[in-house]
């Protein structure tokens, strides 16, 4: 029997009706029974959600699967699914691990439960809501569940295995498993962040509204948003982009994007007391202050990804 893992989100409505946010229940309550702008989208992400997971919950029980699912509202949670320590807290110890991991919602749920995920395991992702959600590395959406699922399960799909990201902050290990990008900046949005920027020799004071870095799989997000290249999907490189820089009159930036090869690294010496550095989107954060040293090459734990097929902008060839 095979067993597979399914990592859901909790919808924004479900962690309303469910009191998860209290600070904001009584405001969100009022503002639905207005059908303000603002929430109106919900009912309609919380009804197609729902609805894929019963969908998912059928298909899984029709063709035999032995599954666990976890729901989580914040996103963080699902770092842990998967322990490799003895008596660890995964619900999913290392004995029973999934021969397959379907998550349901939409990118930013993939990108969350990337991060319990080696090489090793296959991921399918399954957008939800595909009328109010984002599914690039989506292989499904509502509708199609059970075939995909089934193509899954019989290794029909397409196999993408993603390059991901290490990073290193002196020495120490932060993670091996940045699928989308990593942003260092100052703390607060408005402030300068500060750096010593240093790629295959060439070294530059920086002065910007922070840097994006990151494997091909997050070149057509922000790092494309900031004027970086669309990689290859399956390329091995890195990308830098800064955002913002300042130039001094007269003078030309010469590090403002660029490459980094599989075993070259990329460097960035911290200078402003006040810094952070965020790993796919806002949910995982460390500090970084003045002195720091952060390193950024391609990681030996890529991703395997099912049933992703070429995007529109996105090329599929291996190399960059």
């Amino acid at each position: 029997m095979t067993r597979v893992l399914v990592l859901a989100k909790k919808s924004a409505l479900r962690m309303h009706l469910e009191g998860q946010d209290p600070s904001r229940h009584d405001r969100v309550e009022r503002l639905l029974r207005e059908n303000d702008l603002t929430v109106q989208r919900m009912s309609g992400a919380h009804a197609q959600h729902e609805a894929c997971l019963a969908e998912l919950k059928a298909a899984l029980e029709e063709l035999g699967c032995e599954a666990k699912l976890v729901m989580a509202a914040a996103l963080d949670e699902f770092k842990v699914v998967i322990d490799p320590r003895p008596g660890g807290p995964g619900v999913m110890p290392p004995a029973r691990r999934p021969d397959l991991v379907v998550t349901v919602g939409g990118d930013g749920t993939l990108l969350a439960a990337s991060h319990a995920i080696g090489s090793d395991t296959p991921i399918l992702a399954i957008n939800s809501a595909p009328q109010y959600s984002v599914g690039f590395f989506c292989g499904g959406q509502l509708g199609n569940v059970r075939d995909t699922l089934a193509r899954a399960l019989a290794s029909e799909l397409p196999v993408a295995k993603l390059t991901r990201m290490r990073v290193e902050k002196d020495d120490q290990l932060l993670t091996t498993r940045v699928l989308n990008e990593v942003l260092v900046c100052c703390a607060s949005p408005a402030a300068t962040t500060r750096y010593i920027l240093e790629h295959r020799g060439n070294v530059e004071e920086q002065k910007s509204s922070g840097i994006w870095i990151g494997p091909a799989a997050g070149s057509t997000a922000a790092q494309r948003s900031a004027g970086g290249r669309v990689l290859p999907l399956q390329s091995e490189k890195l990308q830098f982009v800064v955002r913002e820089p300042y130039t001094p009159a007269g003078q030309v930036l010469r590090l403002p994007r660029g490459l980094v090869s599989r075993g070259e690294s990329l460097s960035i010496r911290v200078k402003m007391s006040d810094g952070r550095l965020f790993v796919d989107g806002p949910h995982e954060m460390h500090t970084v202050t003045i002195g720091d040293h952060l390193r950024f090459s391609a990681s030996d734990e890529p991703l395997t990804l099912l049933g992703v097929v070429r995007r529109r902008g996105w090329n599929t060839k291996k190399t960059a």
